[in-house]
């Protein structure tokens, strides 16, 4: 699956050899602050945890993965959007959950960069014929992201535990129809 440029941003599936650009958009605490409390990731994170979760959840052909978002006018690479099926990491994914996530630089926050990013892929994996539900995850406290939920149509099921091996965390979850 691609996804076609939207008005102001391009899309392209990450890989491995997308370490520099993911490492260079964890260096900012306040983008890190609602996943890890603000740490900054280390080459080693991105190449030894990160981009191995990374090429288990990728799937081309499905539209799963990190899709690399950037500004069209000057090709700047500003973050990405998440998807891959929720729960993946457990024994039970949800095939027709799919999660959306996204993380973004702080330069380019109050834009609608994110929003208008998740309403472009949610749309490219609509019309790629998937069928069942869009979730995301937040921690609690970050508003930002939970507007973008919002945006894009999203409701609130619930605030529960994330079990994810790399850490649980208390989370608000929220979910649409395709």
């Amino acid at each position: 699956m691609d996804i076609n440029p939207s008005e102001r941003l391009s899309y392209k599936l990450m890989t491995e050899q997308d370490a520099p650009l993911l490492f260079e958009l964890d260096q900012d605490v306040k983008v890190m602050r609602y996943i890890n409390g603000g740490k900054k990731s280390t080459m080693d994170d991105i190449k030894h945890r990160f981009i191995p979760r990374l090429n288990s959840f990728s799937n081309h052909q499905q539209g799963w993965g990190l899709w690399q978002v950037n500004v069209t006018q000057t090709n700047q690479f500003i973050g990405w959007i998440l998807v891959r099926p929720m729960s993946f990491f457990s024994d039970s994914p949800e095939l027709d959950n799919l999660e959306l996530g996204w993380r973004f630089k702080q330069d380019s926050w109050r834009q609608g960069y994110a929003t208008e990013a998740a309403v472009t892929v949610k749309q490219a994996l609509i019309q790629s014929g998937f069928t069942g539900k869009f979730s995301a995850i937040a921690d609690p406290d970050n508003v930002g992201s939970i507007n973008i939920m919002k945006k894009i149509g999203m409701q609130f099921i619930e605030k529960t535990l994330h079990k994810d091996p790399l850490g649980d965390s208390i989370v608000v979850y929220y979910q649409c129809d395709s």
